[in-house]
C-alpha cells in the first residue's frame, strides 16, 4: 500500500473533527510512513492561538505526528486494530519554525521498536521541505474504553 485517503484513515484512526489531524497518507514503505496535513485558518485552535497571528500549536503538530504513528502500527501489526494507542511519551521534541494557515505538514515517521502493546516512534515534520518539528514517541496499546471505564483505569497507562 503506498497511498490512504480520509475514508480509509477514519476506518483505522478513533479521531474525528476537531481532533483528527491527518489528511492523507501518501507513503507506507516497510516500517515508514509520510502523512499530510493540511492547515487551514478555520480550525478551532486558531480563534485564540494567537489572535492576529495564527500559529499551530506544538502539542498539536506532536497529535499528528502520533496520529500518522498510528496509522503505521496499524499497518504494520493488524491485531492493534480496533484498539487505542495512547501517547506514553513524548521525548528529544523540539520545534524549528512556527506552522501558520496555509501550510502542508509532511510528518515522516519510523518505528523504532514495535511490541505487543508498546511502539516507539521517531520522526519529523517538515513545510517545504523544512524541519518545523521533531520528536521520538512513545505509545500504548489498549483496548477501547466502553463507556463505564475512564482513561485513568487503562493498566499501565499514567495519567499526569
Amino acid at each position: 500500500m503506498t497511498s490512504m485517503d480520509i475514508g480509509e484513515i477514519t476506518g483505522i484512526l478513533p479521531h474525528r473533527y476537531p481532533m483528527l489531524m491527518v489528511d492523507r497518507i501518501v507513503e507506507i514503505n516497510g516500517e515508514t510512513i509520510v502523512g499530510i496535513k493540511n492547515v487551514t485558518v478555520n480550525e478551532p485552535h486558531f480563534t485564540g492561538h494567537f489572535p492576529g497571528f495564527p500559529v499551530m500549536p506544538g502539542v498539536l503538530i506532536i497529535e499528528a505526528m502520533a496520529q500518522v504513528s498510528g496509522i503505521l502500527v496499524a499497518h504494520l501489526a493488524p491485531h492493534t486494530r480496533g484498539k487505542i494507542m495512547f501517547l506514553a511519551s513524548v521525548e528529544d521534541a523540539k520545534f524549528r519554525k512556527p506552522v501558520v494557515p496555509g501550510d502542508q505538514l509532511r510528518i515522516e515517521m519510523k518505528i523504532l521498536r514495535l511490541k505487543t502493546t508498546i511502539a516507539k516512534i521517531q520522526g519529523v515534520a517538515t513545510v517545504n521541505g523544512q524541519p518545523v518539528a521533531e520528536a521520538t514517541l512513545m505509545c500504548k496499546l489498549t483496548d477501547r474504553l466502553s463507556g463505564l471505564e475512564s482513561a485513568a483505569e487503562v493498566p499501565g497507562l499514567t495519567l499526569a
